[in-house]
């Protein structure tokens, strides 16, 4: 594996690797690099080039990482590799980066959850089990890769076991006396019908940051058709979360007349103009502070999702109806997820059957 210096016009010093491989494709290539402040870093990266390009499981975590990433980036959306590369940089790299793929055994997957588990921040507070639960999937995630296409014998996530839970023992919501309050204290027209629009629909902030005036339709509906995200300081448009989140949901008479009323002073807007140029971190920046200004109980902008389909199921709406609203992909992930607002169900039933029992007089 040489290395070869060259020096710059400065006078510097400076290391390039130049080598020749057989691609994925069988056909014989050469590359070269530069820019390499010393013989070792060119080296290194030559070594690594080469991992990337065979298919053995002794393989550095860290470069089954660039092949996994790579891979999965022509098959997932941009926000949702987002999320893994901010998992994966912050939560795996650091503990088995430098680790060959193979000597990632069950012992030292305990470890690092053990870490995971044990982790307080500045308030004492721990990671979310939701959170732990989709850091150890993703690590299981990768490992899996790692046997399908790498020749890795078996996860030792399996073996180590989970951890975490798939939802949250208890969900974050306002009720609508504590959301009128909130919005009853935003200054800005936009925000506030923004904040308003979620919290009467249930739609994501992607969806109703996607929305522009045609979606605004002449029934009193809003189409939900694209999502809105802001990756590496790109904007972009994209496909909704599932095939289901595609929608057309009607909207109360007062929150349509406040949409008509917002978009008429609103000069020059084009039917395909988004309705709202702010982003979502300002959203959360004006929830945090009005919530503090109020004393109310601190939620997620996502959380104004759940505070609708809460809201829904006090109303007594069919879970069917409350699934489509909300753009899930099936009954059951409603149920799954809203199945413990309803803490009395049993006593209802049992109510209700009470009037079916017939009275015996002694």
């Amino acid at each position: 594996m040489p290395a070869y210096k060259y020096t710059l016009k400065n006078g510097k010093t400076m290391w390039y690797a130049a080598f020749n491989y057989t691609d994925w494709k069988g056909q014989y290539k050469h590359t070269c690099k530069r820019g390499f402040k010393t013989q070792r870093e060119a080296k290194e990266y030559e070594r690594s080039f080469f991992e990337q390009q065979n298919n053995f499981n002794d393989i550095l975590f860290s470069s089954l990482v660039k092949n996994y990433l790579d891979d999965m980036s022509h098959r997932l959306k941009p926000t949702t590799m987002e999320n893994k590369k901010n998992i994966i940089e912050n939560k795996l790299l650091p503990y088995f980066s430098n680790l060959k793929t193979c000597d990632i055994d069950t012992i030292k997957i305990r470890k690092w959850q053990n870490e995971l588990l044990s982790f307080r921040d500045e308030n004492g507070k721990p990671y979310s089990q939701t959170y732990l639960k989709t850091v150890n999937n993703q690590m299981s995630a990768i490992l899996n890769y790692a046997v399908k296409h790498y020749r890795l014998s078996s996860n030792p996530c399996r073996a180590a076991g989970s951890i975490g839970k798939s939802k949250a023992n208890e969900m974050n919501f306002w009720t609508q006396q504590q959301y009128e309050i909130f919005s009853k204290n935003i200054q800005k027209s936009a925000l506030k019908l923004a904040f308003d629009i979620l919290f009467y629909t249930g739609m994501r902030s992607g969806e109703l940051l996607a929305l522009t005036l045609a979606d605004i339709l002449p029934d009193k509906r809003i189409s939900i058709n694209k999502n809105f995200a802001i990756i590496n300081s790109q904007e972009l448009f994209l496909t909704p979360k599932t095939p289901k989140s595609k929608r057309n949901i009607a909207i109360p008479d007062f929150l349509y007349n406040d949409i008509q009323k917002y978009v008429s002073t609103l000069y020059g807007l084009q039917r395909t103009d988004r309705i709202f140029y702010f982003t979502k971190s300002a959203l959360e920046k004006e929830m945090k502070r009005i919530t503090k200004k109020v004393g109310l109980p601190q939620i997620r902008v996502h959380d104004l999702r759940h505070s609708h389909a809460s809201m829904l199921i006090e109303m007594g709406f069919d879970i069917l109806e409350i699934s489509q609203r909300l753009g899930h992909e099936s009954v059951k992930t409603t149920l799954d997820t809203y199945s413990h607002l309803y803490p009395d169900k049993d006593k209802k039933l049992a109510d209700t059957l009470n009037q079916f029992r017939p009275t015996i007089e002694p």
